[in-house]
């Protein structure tokens, strides 16, 4: 009868220092080769939950922002009405009417007035601004409740769209301050254009 010797290992490191048989060598290698092949499922989620953990928080660090943002550029919309309105006042010695509203600052087919006031009329804002940066139109009156009548109110509800409230930009000064787009008071306070 014959025995098939098997063959030696020669790599003392994977079979050992006695020596082995390539069976030992081919286990070990298997052995090795499934601990670096990749990832478990569970190291795949924890690494998804903390991407997703951290996207999140970012997500509402952005919107905090934009919310911020949003209110600088009504700010900033408001100041560019009421410069248009400064230069309306110089052509015409008034504010818009009521019924003209801010639209004539755009377009001179909302002007009421005779031949002589068609002329007079120049493009007082560059483009149309009939809605604040929410979508919500801009309110106007050319008479103030806000203090002084001979003045104006510009104002936008802000973004919760409620009049009154905090976040209102408006052309009169908030109550203690000094200078315009605060909050909106209710009856009193005064006109700051």
């Amino acid at each position: 009868m014959s025995t098939r010797s098997r063959p030696r290992c020669v790599d003392k490191l994977v079979c050992g220092a006695k020596g082995g048989s390539m069976t030992n060598r081919r286990l070990a290698t298997r052995v090795v080769g499934n601990s670096a092949r990749g990832f478990t499922l569970i190291e795949v989620m924890i690494v998804i939950a903390i991407v997703v953990a951290l996207g999140t928080l970012v997500g509402i660090a952005a919107m905090s922002r934009r919310s911020e943002a949003n209110q600088g550029i009504a700010s900033t919309q408001l100041s560019t009405i009421r410069n248009a309105m400064k230069l309306f006042y110089v052509d015409f010695d008034r504010y818009p009417t009521d019924e003209e509203g801010l639209r004539v600052l755009w377009d001179k087919t909302a002007l009421s007035g005779d031949e002589a006031d068609q002329k007079k009329w120049k493009g007082y804002l560059d483009e149309p601004m009939p809605n604040d940066v929410w979508g919500r139109a801009w309110g106007y009156r050319q008479k103030s409740t806000q203090g002084d009548e001979s003045k104006y109110d510009v104002w936008s509800n802000g973004p919760d769209g409620q009049e009154g409230t905090e976040d209102d930009v408006t052309s009169w000064p908030k109550e203690g301050s000094d200078s315009g787009s605060g909050a909106a008071p209710s009856g009193s306070g005064t006109s700051g254009r």
